[in-house]
């Protein structure tokens, strides 16, 4: 993985495209210009590590391209929990939890990632604090259909493990 500009890349990372994505959507254009211009842009090929277990979590990623692996950790197991695609984020909740993280992430395909650290997390409220409500809403909405999807996966699991136990 290696850090690239903006005006560096073949991909559309335009406010409007961006826009599109979950965690952009109904952001104005001048805060997602911000984020651009004041975030950490990554370019990650194929199998690259976007982090490990363990390691700090004082930032997330936004994919503006291409997709993600995340595979959770517990118990020295890890075990692949989410898929992460354009315009969604990972690593949020490490960040605003104030934890390490508790998996790793790999690039699931050549793919454009926008790191957003805590400090400019920060800033970004002082600078655009409407458009920062609107983010974190969207950073809330996708955490709660995540829970909804791994709480709806965790039921079919013990469904099935159950109906297994009965036969």
């Amino acid at each position: 993985m290696h850090t690239v500009q903006a005006n560096e890349t073949d991909y559309d990372i335009s406010p409007k495209k961006l826009k599109e994505g979950s965690i952009f959507g109904a952001l104005s254009p001048d805060a997602i210009q911000y984020l651009l211009d004041n975030g950490i842009i990554h370019e990650a090929h194929q199998g690259d590590e976007v982090f490990h277990y363990n390691d700090k979590g004082e930032s997330f990623y936004a994919v503006l391209h291409g997709s993600l692996d995340f595979f959770k950790q517990h118990d020295h197991k890890a075990l692949h929990t989410r898929d992460i695609g354009f315009g969604e984020a990972l690593g949020f909740v490490s960040m605003i939890a104030l934890h390490d993280r508790v998996g790793t992430a790999y690039a699931k395909e050549d793919s454009l990632l926008l790191e957003v650290s805590s400090t400019l997390f920060s800033d970004f409220h002082d600078q655009y604090p409407f458009d920062f409500g609107i983010l974190l809403m969207n950073l809330a909405r996708d955490m709660a259909r995540n829970i909804r999807e791994l709480s709806n996966a965790l039921v079919s699991h013990e469904t099935e493990s159950t109906l297994e136990q009965d036969s």
